[in-house]
């Protein structure tokens, strides 16, 4: 089995690539990717380590598998589990509500008992507001992905946020940088 848990919503298709490129940096023995809409609350529970993948839509809506799944997220008991997030966002035409799921994400989880590991730097973007800043502090509550407008950083940014994650895991493995 997996040592990590990779959940992701996606609608048209980038958060699910992006799952998909964490996998192939971690390597496929060591995370195993999920589809939000084909789990139940049960299959967190085969997992220490948790990545958890969700795009913000439009005006800050959440994604609607996540949507869907919002009611048995809320109930799923993270104590004891280490999460990692990240997220997709357009921060030119959505800049008042960038990552705004990943922040509502997070805060469901946190408040469930997780340890969040993973934080990132919001250098290098431009938006106005985003649930996803921790207050008082220029970082995210987990990766940014926007694949709308930074497309070309986007490896870049998942190779370091892969290492990053890769030792907060404290993973023995090794980790594979890619540039795709």
């Amino acid at each position: 089995m997996a040592e990590i848990g990779l959940f992701f919503g996606s609608d048209d298709g980038n958060t699910e690539s992006v799952a998909y490129r964490i996998q192939q940096r971690l390597g496929e023995s060591v995370c195993a990717v999920h589809d939000i809409a084909d789990v139940t609350q049960l299959d967190f529970a085969d997992y220490s380590k948790i990545i958890l993948g969700i795009p913000t839509w439009d005006f800050g809506q959440i994604q609607s598998d996540w949507e869907e799944f919002w009611g048995d997220i809320s109930e799923v008991d993270f104590s004891g589990k280490t999460v990692a997030l990240y997220g997709l966002g357009d921060q030119f035409g959505y800049g008042d509500f960038f990552l705004d799921a990943l922040g509502m994400l997070h805060d469901v989880v946190k408040a469930n008992g997780a340890k969040i590991i993973g934080h990132w730097p919001t250098e290098g973007y431009e938006f106005d507001a985003s649930k996803a800043r921790i207050a008082d502090e220029d970082v995210f509550v987990g990766l940014g992905i926007d694949e709308d407008q930074q497309s070309e950083l986007s490896a870049t940014r998942l190779n370091t946020w892969c290492r990053q994650i890769h030792e907060q895991f404290g993973l023995a493995s090794p980790i594979v940088e890619c540039e795709d």
